[in-house]
């Protein structure tokens, strides 16, 4: 398999070791004391490398087996700090509480907003969507106008402001952000977007909000593995 190509370790080891890292929200050195415990040494720092070459990997190749999603959509941004500054994590769920789509970006402002709002619909693009409930931030009233001219956004597409609507996702963020606080954090944008892209991935296995093959655990095992050709 080329994406493993001149790899030590067999496959089942490296995800096994990518899954734990986005699931449970530990260090790569605890990571790696606990893969020692099993019979396997692993560097932490190379455990690092497998999560910034495989997380995304995984993240895009069990998209296709998320369930469907309703047409009622929540937008919200959260802050993770990124060397020694905050950066913004746009985010956006169904009101179900399942992933959407998120963004990492510099700034939490107009034009950070509006990539946001355009991304989310193409990434979606299966589930239409009939309504968009975000914050009362003044600009956003503008920003809906100006996707549904140029096209991004449906004409009839419904733009709500209520902060009772948006708790499902305020909820979501704190819940990322628990798994987030244990790592130590994130040193530069590049590695932090890869990084969370698998605990996004991994959060919506967990909730289930994904279609296994298997119940518990079993079945997330067989989701993660499956789409890399590894027998269930």
């Amino acid at each position: 398999m080329s994406l493993f190509k001149r790899r030590r370790f067999p496959v089942e080891i490296i995800l096994l070791c990518v899954r734990w890292y986005c699931k449970y929200g530990i260090s790569c050195r605890d990571l790696a004391e606990m893969t020692q415990e099993r019979g396997v040494e692993v560097n932490p720092s190379t455990i690092f490398r497998w999560v910034q070459r495989y997380a995304p990997e995984i993240e895009k190749r069990i998209r296709q087996y998320q369930g469907p999603r309703s047409g009622s959509w929540r937008v919200d941004e959260t802050y993770v700090r990124v060397g020694e500054r905050w950066k913004y994590l746009f985010r956006a769920v169904d009101k179900h509480g399942q992933l959407i789509d998120f963004m990492l970006s510099d700034r939490r402002n107009t034009r950070a907003a509006y990539h946001f709002l355009r991304k989310a619909p193409k990434t979606m693009s299966d589930c239409p969507h009939s309504s968009i409930t975000t914050d009362k931030l003044a600009s956003y009233p503008r920003l809906f106008r100006r996707l549904q001219r140029e096209g991004h956004l449906a004409h009839n597409v419904e733009h709500r402001t209520s902060k009772y609507l948006n708790n499902i996702i305020e909820a979501d963020h704190g819940a990322l952000k628990r798994v987030i606080r244990p790592t130590r954090g994130f040193q530069r944008m590049r590695t932090a977007s890869a990084t969370l892209k698998g605990f996004e991935v991994t959060h919506m296995i967990r909730r289930g909000h994904c279609i296994l093959r298997k119940s518990g655990t079993a079945g997330e095992i067989c989701l993660v593995n499956q789409p890399f050709g590894l027998a269930a």
